[in-house]
């Protein structure tokens, strides 16, 4: 068994373990109880009452969270002609056309998203083994393959997060920075929690939020009550 570290534990005992707390309770104490000296990322885990193996149970999205990830993420946008001009006023990083699709081959990877056109796709598909581990691949299910490659570039600058459940039936996400505001971490995290809701597959019977949790990068994780949110799900 891992041995936890002192400061590990003693962040653990300030989390009551034989209760869950409000999303609004839950930012807070994470905030509390971090110990690393570094700005870490708080993060949420959702388990869900679906089975991944079952396409018409696949559980995926995305949501523009209202207050960002504290981080801007370096887009690159696989384009031509025109769209390359409105991929560049839009704030993208990293243009090009097919030619990209050559050097992200030969070991290019100085990017955080990408980004582009549907007549590229068919160069771009070649990138699968190499994007798809990573969830980088471009999809149109996500936005990121779109004739309107302006949009797609600031939602992702504005904080777009893509969430899909993995082959266990949990989704782990990014709602922001442990020095943000309270109140924009609880704002996230209700972003986050709704967007999955709404795509809850029809397919998925029982409960479907079978537990919540959320943590910083190095602390205790806090079980989130989601009785209220069960409500939601069933209306």
């Amino acid at each position: 068994m891992r041995k936890r570290g002192k400061q590990f534990a003693a962040a653990r005992g300030q989390v009551a373990p034989d209760r869950t707390y409000s999303i609004e309770e839950a930012i807070p104490l994470v905030q509390k109880v971090k110990f690393a000296k570094f700005d870490e990322t708080v993060d949420m885990s959702l388990r869900l009452g679906v089975d991944p193996k079952h396409a018409d149970q696949m559980v995926r999205g995305t949501v523009v969270l209202p207050h960002g990830l504290g981080k801007s993420k370096r887009v690159l946008a696989i384009a031509g002609g025109e769209k390359q001009k409105e991929a560049q006023e839009a704030g993208a990083d990293v243009i090009g056309g097919e030619e990209m699709v050559d050097k992200i081959q030969g070991g290019f990877m100085d990017f955080d998203a990408v980004v582009a056109t549907p007549d590229m796709m068919r160069a771009v598909g070649k990138l699968g083994k190499v994007l798809g581990p990573r969830g980088l691949m471009p999809n149109p299910k996500t936005g990121t393959v779109t004739t309107d490659i302006a949009k797609a570039i600031k939602e992702i600058k504005a904080g777009k997060v893509e969430f899909r459940v993995d082959k266990t039936g949990i989704i782990h996400a990014p709602l922001g920075k442990t020095s943000f505001k309270s109140d924009a971490l609880v704002a996230n995290a209700h972003a986050l929690v709704d967007s999955i809701v709404k795509a809850k597959p029809a397919a998925a019977k029982g409960k479907y939020l079978r537990s919540v949790t959320v943590s910083s990068t190095m602390g205790p994780g806090i079980r989130i009550d989601t009785t209220h949110i069960d409500v939601a799900v069933k209306h």
